[in-house]
């Protein structure tokens, strides 16, 4: 009951008024269109997912749905969103070099399992992500409290995301997969809310409570403070992609207080997953 609470009650609120108040109604459609685009191109399959999954996945599904298509199109904005994230986290964020070795251990790993996510997501719909171009907050990447703030955002977005995933792609094997991909987002909120504690003195730390996308400063004791996924109310992926529209519009960008004017671009790679029993083997699990 008190997760039910949480989600219809101000922290949601808030979620509602910032995306209403990030761009105009055109910008949010021609974000949305966008994101429908980067699906359209499923006939082209990539190469990470093994092909007999994804031959038996197009097999048993008949093909990929117009629904499929625009989840699975806007995870890969998401998954190289996350990705440009992590990657500037630890190439230019001067809090990191002063973490413990095992929290760089976590940020190092996590860009390698939210690319992992993305060629999975482009090997199904063959296209690119339709936004490669990114912005951030002014003080991101420079002020621990701001960075951590805007990572576990993102990560509480990613998890609603790939909810609406399990419910409602068209086929189990979609289905499986989006709450695999969405355990994986729960870890990562739940060690970015462990790394608040441990940020050094010299660096604003320790940071003691960190504001998600719901909009309330939550006590980092514990770090996995939630007794369920946070669905965020969202019923749909529009919704999912509307959260994310200051980070991938420039417009919406500076509307929102971020800095418009300072873009990071995605830079893919080929990952190493950390462990191969935690790797993707088929569609089927």
């Amino acid at each position: 009951m008190q997760q039910e609470h949480n989600e219809s009650g101000e922290g949601h609120a808030g979620l509602q008024e910032s995306a209403s108040g990030w761009a105009a109604p055109s910008t949010r459609m021609g974000f949305l269109k966008g994101a429908a685009v980067a699906g359209a191109g499923a006939a082209g399959l990539g190469a990470l997912a093994p092909g007999s999954a994804v031959a038996f996945a197009r097999k048993a599904s008949g093909g990929l749905t117009k629904g499929d298509l625009a989840i699975l199109g806007a995870a890969q904005i998401a998954e190289a969103l996350a990705v440009t994230t992590y990657t500037n986290i630890i190439n230019t964020a001067a809090f990191f070099k002063h973490l413990q070795s095992d929290d760089q251990g976590y940020l190092k790993a996590a860009v390698q399992e939210e690319m992992s996510h993305y060629l999975l997501e482009k090997s199904l719909t063959g296209k690119p992500a339709a936004f490669t171009t990114f912005y951030y907050p002014a003080k991101m990447f420079a002020d621990a409290q701001t960075t951590l703030d805007i990572l576990v955002t993102l990560e509480d977005a990613f998890i609603a995301a790939y909810l609406i995933g399990v419910r409602d792609f068209s086929t189990a094997d979609l289905r499986v997969t989006a709450a695999r991909i969405m355990g994986i987002e729960s870890d990562h909120r739940t060690l970015a809310r462990v790394l608040g504690p441990n940020v050094a003195k010299s660096d604003g730390g320790p940071i003691e409570k960190i504001t998600g996308i719901q909009k309330s400063a939550e006590s980092v004791d514990p770090p996995n403070n939630n007794g369920y996924e946070r669905t965020l109310l969202l019923t749909n992926i529009s919704q999912a992609v509307t959260a994310l529209l200051p980070f991938v519009d420039a417009a919406a960008a500076g509307k929102a207080g971020f800095d418009a004017m300072k873009p990071y671009k995605f830079v893919p790679f080929t990952p190493t997953l950390p462990n191969p029993l935690g790797a993707f083997h088929s569609l089927k699990g």
